[in-house]
């Protein structure tokens, strides 16, 4: 039996996912991320957690056809250009775990964002042209064209939320633009149009200043709450507007919408789908939304794809 690693590189934590050769997740481990020194230290103590997976289920690391590792931040050609919640910058990972295994193990490296895409793509058991949107902390994104991710010349294929959807933007996103998408529909965004609307807003409401949070907003929304719904239409409504725009350079078959905010369910869902259609080009309206499956599994499925694929792009050209 051979195995493959999925691993999801996280600024808080590291998943780890052992999965046989039939796909299936054998085990799943947290490791926590050590920043300390710009991230000096990850790659010595993940190979040490590897060692102990393997040696727990007394698997010889000559059974590992390799590791599919996803990371926060843009992959060109499996070298990591930047990555700022870890410090790491122009750094060749692959690299650097070949050297702590003493082996010229298989290491394949991608967007953290692009392996959750990759996670769901395969989960469909589809070859749909798709865009995978998540929503959470911040906006993220990966295009999947011909079963392929697309990377793009620098490696940023997919960073969807810096689409600019709004004009009049007071708020300035992390990236330094105004009006991005991630200023609107992640967690601080969706706040920060809360804190907007409830600020002059009169009707009675069961929203509270002191806890507008997604979770707060998306459950009175389902109880009917006037500004809460006022709040879900706006945040959907600039969601659709990006939906609209990619559409017209991508023209998928499928959007999915995961991340922590896609837990809204339904509701979002269908406030997106209501408004996609207002902002889409006639051409593109005939696309499905649906929302994520995998949840936070997604980056380690996802990343064990990457091994999987390579080794069956390998046996077609033999």
């Amino acid at each position: 039996m051979k195995y493959v690693f999925g691993i999801d590189v996280g600024g808080t934590n590291i998943k780890i996912g052992l999965f046989d050769e039939n796909k299936i997740l054998v085990s799943k481990t947290l490791l926590k991320t050590n920043t300390t020194l710009k991230g000096k230290y990850v790659v010595s103590e993940l190979k040490t957690k590897i060692e102990q997976i393997l040696s727990v289920n007394k698997i010889t690391l000559e059974a590992v056809l390799g590791l599919g590792i996803g990371v926060p931040g843009p992959v060109k050609d499996n070298f990591i250009i930047r990555c700022p919640n870890l410090g790491w910058e122009n750094k060749d990972l692959a690299k650097e775990l070949q050297a702590e295994f003493k082996k010229e193990l298989l290491v394949l490296v991608s967007n953290d964002a692009s392996v959750a895409a990759y996670g769901e793509y395969n989960h469909l058991k589809s070859e749909k042209d798709i865009v995978f949107m998540t929503l959470g902390t911040g906006v993220g994104g990966a295009v999947i064209i011909d079963q392929k991710i697309v990377e793009g010349k620098h490696g940023s294929g997919g960073e969807i939320g810096h689409i600019q959807v709004r004009y009049d933007e007071p708020k300035q996103c992390s990236c330094g633009l105004y009006g991005c998408l991630e200023t609107t529909a992640s967690i601080r965004g969706i706040r920060w149009i809360a804190e907007e609307l409830l600020l002059n807003y009169q009707k009675p409401t069961i929203l509270t200043a002191s806890k507008l949070t997604p979770k707060t907003i998306f459950a009175a929304a389902l109880k009917n709450d006037e500004l809460a719904l006022e709040i879900v239409e706006e945040v959907a409504t600039y969601i659709a507007k990006a939906c609209a725009k990619i559409a017209l350079v991508v023209d998928p078959a499928l959007f999915i919408i995961g991340g922590g905010i896609s837990q809204a369910g339904q509701i979002l869902l269908d406030a997106i789908k209501r408004n996609y259609l207002k902002y889409s080009y006639f051409a593109t309206r005939e696309v499905e939304f649906a929302l994520a499956k995998l949840g936070n599994d997604a980056g380690m499925y996802g990343a064990s794809e990457l091994v999987f694929k390579n080794k069956e792009k390998d046996e077609s050209n033999k």
